[in-house]
């Protein structure tokens, strides 16, 4: 009886003694590997087998900003996969001194003094008091769709937008870099982007503003007036 209790200490201990030595992170986009390694496993003891699948499986998850939630996935006792699942968001709002986050729904979903890459800046939506994880209270009808139609647009085609304005009548006027884009209505939206993918290597290194709210799709000859803007 003896030797089966010290065969189990030992064991115990040799368990302890094993730290994870390999960890890879996927599903992340806002935040690198190192940082996520960081952020999860900053304590003494994270690091350990034992303590860290106990910890996972009975305590509860880090809040990380911008991430709904994770999953610790052990291959062996050596190696761990850390699977994120992000926040989707399309784009945020100035409130209050404060970056206002919000997904596809219109649902604020983070509040940060941080500017995510890649999440463009909305403007021109009008809005009373807001609350995080409550709906953005706008008053334009449809907004978030169009808004959500565009950004998925833009992604596709890999255009990255600093800003995006809103006039009354969901007019879009996007800014890139030194560039202001005038998009007009949602009309043609596809086109009208495809169009901008293949003006902006033209337009590298320069500044003004461009029109294509006429786009026409069944116009082959159309052309798109560039104003330049003096340094």
């Amino acid at each position: 009886m003896g030797g089966i209790i010290a065969i189990v200490c030992l064991a115990m201990l040799l368990l302890l003694s094993v730290r994870i030595q390999t960890i890879t992170v996927t599903g992340n986009h806002k935040y690198s590997e190192e940082e996520v390694e960081e952020l999860l496993f900053a304590g003494r003891w994270d690091k350990n087998v034992i303590y860290c699948y106990l910890k996972d499986r009975f305590g509860e998850h880090e809040s990380l900003p911008f991430v709904q939630d994770y999953k610790l996935l052990f291959h062996n006792p050596l190696q761990l996969e850390v699977i994120v699942h992000e926040k989707a968001v399309i784009g945020y709002v100035s409130y209050m001194g404060s970056n206002m986050y919000f997904d596809k729904d219109g649902i604020i979903v983070e509040s940060s003094r941080e500017v995510l890459s890649g999440v463009p800046l909305i403007t021109g939506l009008r809005f009373g008091h807001i609350v995080l994880y409550q709906p953005l209270p706008v008053t334009q009808e449809g907004v978030f769709r169009q808004i959500l139609n565009l950004t998925q647009l833009l992604n596709s085609y890999e255009i990255a937008v600093d800003k995006i304005y809103y006039d009354s009548n969901l007019h879009v006027t996007m800014t890139l870099g030194d560039i202001v884009v005038e998009l007009g209505n949602s009309e043609n939206l596809n086109g009208k982007i495809q169009e901008l993918s293949d003006i902006l290597p033209v337009l590298e290194g320069q500044k003004g503003s461009l029109d294509l709210s006429a786009y026409d799709a069944n116009d082959t000859d159309q052309w798109f007036s560039f104003k330049k803007k003096e340094n």
